[in-house]
């Protein structure tokens, strides 16, 4: 098939699975990802590929978890960058998080890299809920490795925080992180 009418196929055969198979769509949302995907209409694919890739977390299927996701932080790569894209680049990352800590381990440079990534989102986009998972995510990197200086840089950064938005649940977070690396510091 010619490129333009294979598309055409993809886009409808997605636009069925989202209006006609409701059920479709819930349980297996990778199928309408890849059919958006193919056709061209990455935006549409980004949420499907999240959604199956938090199915498959829940199901403790890792590995397909980080491919969907990794499938959608590829389609985001194509799109302007805006305060949405942003914001769905920060949600697939974090989502991210919990399938190569089980794959890879909690120290894992992939892990590393995802949460570094996600706070610097975090920080351009001032998003203080989505702040604190990150903070610790990343935090729980350093303190598995061993990294206690680190870990408690990041700690008091989180504790400052939680300080300023006087959330208990954040405060107790923070000063429980806190208070692993300075026992581990002795």
């Amino acid at each position: 098939l010619l490129k333009r009418k294979r598309n055409q196929y993809h886009r409808q055969i997605a636009r069925v699975f989202e209006t006609q198979f409701l059920e479709t769509r819930e349980t297996q949302p990778e199928l309408v990802a890849y059919h958006y995907t193919e056709s061209g209409l990455g935006a549409q694919a980004i949420v499907y590929w999240q959604r199956a890739g938090e199915r498959a977390v829940q199901h403790s299927a890792h590995a397909e978890a980080i491919s969907h996701l990794t499938k959608g932080l590829e389609g985001l790569q194509r799109l302007p960058e805006t305060p949405e894209r942003i914001q769905h680049e920060l949600l697939l990352l974090i989502a991210l998080g919990i399938p190569l800590q089980a794959t890879k381990g909690i120290g894992a440079l992939e892990v590393e890299t995802t949460y570094t990534r996600a706070l610097e989102l975090c920080r351009r986009i001032g998003e203080t809920p989505l702040f604190f998972s990150v903070m610790v995510g990343l935090a729980t990197v350093h303190l598995v490795r061993a990294e206690y200086h680190e870990t408690r840089a990041l700690a008091e950064q989180l504790l400052q925080r939680a300080r300023e938005v006087d959330v208990p649940f954040f405060l107790v977070g923070a000063h429980g992180l806190l208070g692993i690396a300075l026992y581990f510091l002795g």
